[in-house]
């Protein structure tokens, strides 16, 4: 029996019906472009969160997690409302119990569960722990009440909990990324259509290393930064008559920001439109297998994640920095921004090196000491057991 499983026995008193893994992800190429229905390059990590799940024959829904100490957190199934999510130290519930009311709201005859979850995916680290808790949950569901449900489906409901239940507009890419990933692959997305491109990517074989420099501060993207940002590009879409920024070309851009007055707006709008071309630019480079190349526009876009979209924070621009200074090819903050990760391309043979220059030039600053590990393009969501 595995752990989660065996601690689902100890915590319930009975064994679960299975165990389901999913993925976080490590976002390549492609930040703040999915709810403008852009272009993203993320992969799913080797780091997953697994949720030991068994249905119960009443309309209770009883979660807990191995990380947070606070007990089992019981809710009416009948009673969930994305106006009343569960707050404070429970708030972690409101990701499962945002999936329950998901897959009710969309019609699927779902019943009282215990859920127990363990996980090796840091949360507030960037890295979408909040998706693979989400995706997780809702295959167990599926696969335990038989919902004809596809990945891509799947995803799509775990991002609905996301949206209207947890609270946070994000777009579909972290989702999508955790339930649909390939070993050894980046997963190309069009987040308008949805169309998946599974593109190779194995560092190992270029003799390159991709780290994961976890800063240790974390976000909370729930606290209205970054509703605002979505909100302000899809004002600047609307000014401009488009649909959405990912439908303004790269070479109607100057012309587009002449007529923007906010410099705030032409910001954003000068990231999403760039960083939508350094997507198509990088896939192009991963098929030529010119890995090395996709460093440069790593650090642009991180520039421009700074600069232009102002995500960033100190301790990700010193890690970029310091990382680039220590021999990278390239480096960029991944995810929603305001703390998190950063993500760097390197020699294999560097990587000693390059973690301890991060590592030093933290302890100078004052800064938490970071957490640096491997980022392996890995499988998207699973059952175990």
């Amino acid at each position: 029996m595995s752990r989660v499983a065996q601690e689902f026995l100890d915590l319930y008193g009975y064994p679960p019906e299975g165990v389901w893994a999913a993925p976080g992800r490590v976002n390549l190429i492609g930040e703040h472009t999915d709810y403008n229905d852009g272009f993203a390059l993320p992969f799913a990590l080797p780091h997953r969160t697994e949720v030991a799940v068994a249905r119960r024959a009443d309309a209770t829904l009883g979660f807990h997690s191995a990380d947070v100490p606070s007990g089992v957190v019981a809710l009416d199934l009948a009673a969930l409302d994305p106006a009343h999510p569960p707050r404070g130290r429970d708030g972690w519930a409101a990701y499962p119990a945002g999936v329950v009311w998901a897959l009710v709201d969309a019609g699927f005859p779902v019943g009282g569960v215990d859920l127990h979850v363990r996980s090796d995916l840091p949360t507030g680290a960037g890295l979408s722990s909040s998706a693979a808790l989400e995706v997780a949950t809702a295959l167990a569901l599926a696969e335990l009440h038989e919902l004809p449900l596809t990945r891509p489906e799947v995803a799509a409901l775990a991002r609905r909990a996301e949206n209207a239940y947890v609270g946070v507009p994000c777009g579909v890419m972290d989702q999508l990324a955790s339930a649909c990933a390939t070993d050894g692959h980046a997963l190309r997305l069009d987040t308008r259509s949805l169309e998946q491109r599974h593109i190779p990517f194995d560092c190992a074989v270029a003799g390159l290393r991709l780290l994961v420099v976890d800063t240790r501060v974390k976000h909370d993207l729930a606290d209205g930064t970054y509703a605002e940002r979505r909100a302000t590009c899809h004002r600047a879409a609307h000014s401009l008559g488009l649909p959405a920024l990912r439908d303004l070309p790269y070479e109607d851009l100057d012309r587009a920001l002449a007529g923007l007055a906010d410099p705030s707006t032409r910001g954003r709008v000068r990231h999403v439109v760039t960083e939508n071309a350094r997507v198509l630019r990088v896939e192009e480079l991963l098929r030529a297998g010119r890995l090395r190349e996709t460093g440069p526009p790593l650090t642009e876009g991180h520039a421009s994640l700074r600069d232009d979209y102002e995500v960033s924070c100190p301790e990700l621009d010193l890690a970029v920095a310091t990382a680039n200074s220590a021999g990278a090819y390239g480096s960029r903050m991944t995810g929603g921004g305001f703390g998190g990760s950063a993500l760097t391309l390197i020699d294999a043979d560097a990587e000693a090196e390059v973690t301890r220059a991060v590592t030093e030039a933290f302890a100078r600053a004052g800064f938490t000491p970071p957490r640096v590990t491997r980022a392996v393009p890995s499988a998207g969501m699973s059952r175990v057991l």
